[in-house]
């Protein structure tokens, strides 16, 4: 382990730290979140970001073949040679013109950050990278979380090809979609279904992996978002070290918007870059506690002194009410976002903006996305639902460069999908019409049609 790096409570009225070989769900002094900290004055970093391209030619050793590890001067917390990988972050900043007229943008300046392309289908691998390597370096033996579903496929696949670990997967009742279901499933890991909803399956998985000493790796794990800080490394490289005016992320537990704040915290704060990003966070408006908290009621992060009565008030009365999550964006299906203080330091140090956008207004974003070429899941479409309403109220400007994420891929969540386009009646009324859904101006529509040639042909030149 680096003997440069610790753990660090991000609340300044405490900052206590800790050890790297320590394992922690938060400040055992205050309850506050942890960050991985460094004594970046002892360490090699780089004078400049383009430093990073001599390791293009080192693609023979596995760590630097990862989009996470190839900026491992970024993230020293273990040795080079122990940090696990399994080939995440091979992924594209793509120049994405044909979606562009959607959102309103100028279409040189739109882009589209696919994080889809990773070995489990989601962002969660960079993450996970980064977790599994805390977690050999401490000697677990079994890893858990709680999950919509990508949390679940990345800690399966991680389990399965490594043998590191064992998996314990906690999901929801019906709260998870099948395909990503189905990746846990295959790569064996034990998958423990309870009664209720993400928030439920998150509290009882904290719990069990105390008591029982198994490692949690939900993104309260700070070695998580150490991992998906390399995110916005890829996004600075491949627009040559120069950042965009904005990054646009759908926001669940709000574990990227958390990590791709401290990543340009570090960068502005090691001289690597001179201009920070706007980060604009997309909620769904069936699981809008952050939009609802910062843009209705004000909260802010004031320093660390942000308002935790007031955020203690906003889930009782959510508890009171009966308020459940409830999206077709499984993914960002989260009422109590655990890293909800994080988020709220990123959004101040970016000037941030949160926005919550409708199940129409998400659906119709996924088809875009896939009319031009990149397919992914309903959650990674409130990017850009969400940047298309950010344009239409003049917060983000039409010549401004925008990045959106695309968290995850299409196969995740084919239901929605073959829905919106018109295949299954059946599955339209289930997961569309049920939802408020009550047009696909965007669908592709199949074609009915006899089995005679002259009327296929006849359909095909119409």
């Amino acid at each position: 382990m680096s003997e440069h790096a610790f753990q660090e409570c991000i609340n300044p009225q405490c900052a206590k730290t800790y050890a790297i070989d320590e394992i922690h769900h938060a400040c055992p002094s205050c309850g506050e979140l942890l960050d991985v900290s460094y004594d970046w004055d002892k360490l090699n970093v780089p004078k400049n970001l383009s430093d990073f391209e001599k390791y293009w030619s080192e693609r023979n050793v596995p760590q630097r073949l990862s989009g996470v590890w190839r900026f491992h001067d970024l993230t020293p917390f273990a040795p080079l040679d122990q940090c696990v990988t399994v080939g995440e972050g091979q992924t594209l900043l793509q120049n994405a013109q044909g979606i562009a007229p959607f959102v309103g943008v100028n279409p040189a300046n739109f882009y589209l950050q696919y994080e889809g392309l990773n070995p489990s289908g989601s962002f969660k691998d960079n993450g996970m990278a980064g977790a599994f390597t805390h977690g050999k370096l401490v000697g677990a033996k079994r890893a858990a979380c709680a999950s919509t579903g990508n949390t679940s496929a990345s800690l399966a696949m991680y389990c399965a090809v490594t043998k590191l670990m064992k998996a314990v997967i906690f999901i929801g009742s019906g709260k998870i979609a099948y395909g990503k279901l189905s990746q846990a499933l295959d790569y064996g890991a034990k998958t423990v279904q309870i009664d209720g909803d993400f928030d439920d399956a998150m509290a009882r998985v904290q719990e069990v992996s105390k008591r029982l000493g198994i490692y949690l790796v939900n993104s309260v794990n700070p070695f998580r978002l150490e991992g998906q800080k390399s995110i916005m490394f890829r996004v600075l490289e491949q627009l040559r070290w120069n950042p965009p005016d904005w990054i646009v992320v759908p926001g669940g537990n709000l574990g990227n918007s958390s990590s791709f704040g401290k990543a340009f915290i570090e960068l502005r704060q090691l001289g690597l870059i001179k201009k920070v990003p706007r980060i604009a966070i997309i909620n769904a408006a069936g699981a809008n506690t952050l939009y609802r908290l910062v843009e209705k009621d004000s909260l802010r992060w004031n320093g660390g002194n942000y308002d935790k009565t007031l955020v203690r008030k906003f889930y009782s009365d959510m508890t009171a009410e009966g308020r459940r999550a409830s999206t077709i964006a499984s993914a960002i299906e989260i009422n109590r976002p655990v890293n909800l203080s994080k988020c709220l330091r990123a959004l101040d140090f970016t000037r941030g903006v949160v926005r919550e956008v409708s199940e129409q207004g998400i659906l119709d974003a996924k088809a875009q996305i896939g009319a031009g070429g990149f397919g992914c899941e309903p959650a990674s479409a409130a990017s850009v639902a969400g940047a298309k309403r950010l344009v239409a109220e003049g917060v983000i400007g039409r010549d401004e460069r925008v990045v959106c994420i695309l968290t995850g891929h299409q196969l995740k969540d084919p239901n929605a999908t073959v829905a919106y386009h018109g295949m299954d009646a059946e599955l339209y009324e289930k997961y569309l019409k049920n939802r408020g859904v009550t047009e696909t101006p965007y669908a592709n529509r199949p074609i009915s049609v006899a089995n005679d040639l002259d009327k296929i042909v006849a359909a095909i030149e119409n």
